[in-house]
């Protein structure tokens, strides 16, 4: 009930130059994140990650203009950001990501949000995901999940948006244990989760659950987006994508759809 009180998030407007403003205090909350983050992706981030990180030469004490970003991942892939409320509909995320956009809401959060937070921030986009849209595999991934989406039915995208949450949001690569990266922004943009997606039983009382990348598995394993996640699929490598985008996706839907979902591994709420 607390968080039902909370203001809730409202994304900035650009001014005429294209311009967005933010106040010290959501500077410095920028800036607070990515100190934290920088502490903790190195050995836990993918090292394709870590250079598109490289390539983007993020400021370190103000949140960056989306322009910036743009001339970045125009000139390595041919993407541009566009700015969004916090909220949109999966149509409009679906042409954007067919139109090579990639979505950012142009809000930060709150410093009592620090460690999770519910809705995409500007953080979360730009530090979690913007990095590995400098890498082909990911980028092309993302541009056919949106034109897929754009011709799928409402309970298809519902199918597809598991998915793009268990490879895009919070995904990991590597086959061994020991050689495991992160290569998903719910993860990367979250700093308790970015410690905890890759613990075992001698650093935290509760370990994730890793399984093996299998899309129909994948379509069928339900998710609750307001914890920290208790299964994360391992890809083998960033060319994995590829191999996903080149297969029958929307084939494999309809499989699951007719399957239907596994049994949740975590509580569910009935009230």
């Amino acid at each position: 009930m607390e968080r039902q009180n909370k203001q809730p998030y409202v994304s900035h407007q650009p001014d005429a130059n294209g311009d967005i403003h933010y106040s010290d205090d959501e500077n410095a909350m920028w800036q607070a994140l990515l100190e934290r983050q920088a502490k903790q992706i190195p050995n836990r981030a993918c090292s394709e990650y870590l250079e598109g990180l490289t390539k983007l030469d993020l400021p370190s004490t103000r949140i960056p203009q989306l322009q910036d970003i743009d001339q970045v991942l125009q000139a390595t892939t041919g993407w541009q950001t566009a700015a969004v409320p916090a909220l949109i509909s999966f149509g409009k995320f679906f042409k954007l990501l067919a139109d090579k956009r990639f979505p950012v809401a142009t809000f930060i959060r709150r410093f009592d949000d620090m460690d999770y937070i519910e809705e995409p921030d500007i953080f979360h986009e730009i530090v979690g995901h913007c990095p590995l849209l400098t890498h082909p595999a990911f980028a092309a991934f993302n541009e056919t999940y949106g034109k897929l989406g754009l011709s799928a039915t409402k309970e298809e995208r519902w199918f597809l948006a598991r998915l793009y949450w268990f490879t895009i949001e919070f995904g990991l690569v590597g086959n061994s244990r020991k050689d495991r990266r992160i290569y998903g922004g719910g993860i990367l943009s979250s700093p308790s989760e970015t410690l905890y997606a890759l613990s075992d039983e001698t650093q935290s009382q509760s370990q994730p659950e890793h399984r093996a990348f299998d899309l129909l598995d994948v379509l069928r394993t339900p998710y609750r987006i307001d914890h920290i996640q208790p299964i994360y699929y391992v890809i083998d490598d960033l060319d994995t994508l590829f191999d996903i985008v080149d297969s029958d996706i929307m084939g494999v839907v309809k499989q699951a759809m007719s399957l239907g979902l596994f049994e949740p591994t975590y509580s569910v709420e009935t009230n």
